[in-house]
């Protein structure tokens, strides 16, 4: 027999607790990385030492029996990642927490939040190296649904996903990408007709392997 689902709040119980545990880290993160970068890292150490701080969000909010959370399809007058589908967030300003860019970058490009947001935990941080920031993801949680007002210089689109879209495997695949004119069979995320790679899948798939241990504590 399945067992039930916990509760919405049996699990952002068990995300918080899980978040502030050792985290999966690298190991999970690499399941969705582009077979060209641990080659590229590695030769890498002075970026890293220069690298950026930034910072993303994963936004979770109730959908039905789910937890929901926005993702934005960038323009292409943004700087960097144009086109792509990413977490809202962004570089952090001088004297700036990770948790306090997160919220400002996420209320600049999809308005403002009506809600205070619950701050859960941190995810792993990401060097991401074609805008060389250090990316820390940041995870809360608002008890509603935001009513999105994306900032039309940033975002083309609003996509939203949830836990059991992120947690089924038949949404997981690959794809083929040209990438400095080399072509390379890609991990990827589908959701819709958009597919998410690179960073935000990396992020993802860490956040991934965190639900998966919460639901399985709280069940």
């Amino acid at each position: 027999m399945e067992r039930a689902r916990p509760s919405l709040q049996a699990l952002i119980r068990g995300l918080r607790e899980r978040l502030a545990q050792p985290l999966p880290g690298a190991s999970a993160q690499w399941e969705m990385a582009p077979p060209y970068r641990r080659a590229s890292l590695e030769h890498r150490n002075e970026e890293l030492a220069r690298a950026r701080a930034a910072a993303v969000l994963i936004l979770l909010y109730p959908n039905g029996p789910d937890l929901a959370f926005p993702l934005t399809l960038r323009t292409f007058h943004v700087a960097y990642h144009k086109g792509q589908v990413s977490l809202p967030g962004g570089a952090c300003e001088p004297g700036e927490s990770p948790v306090e860019a997160a919220l400002r970058e996420t209320e600049e490009e999809l308005g403002p939040l009506e809600d205070p947001v619950e701050f859960l935990g941190l995810l792993t941080p990401l060097f991401v190296p074609p805008s060389g920031f250090m990316v820390h993801p940041v995870v809360g949680y608002l008890p509603r649904r935001p009513t999105f007002r994306p900032a039309p210089i940033e975002v083309a689109e609003v996509l939203e996903a949830t836990l059991s879209w992120l947690l089924d495997p038949r949404y997981q695949g690959e794809e083929e990408r040209e990438v400095q004119g080399v072509r390379w069979r890609i991990p990827v995320f589908r959701l819709g007709k958009h597919t998410i790679w690179g960073a935000t899948a990396m992020i993802l798939a860490e956040f991934r392997a965190v639900v998966r241990e919460a639901l399985a504590s709280t069940r």
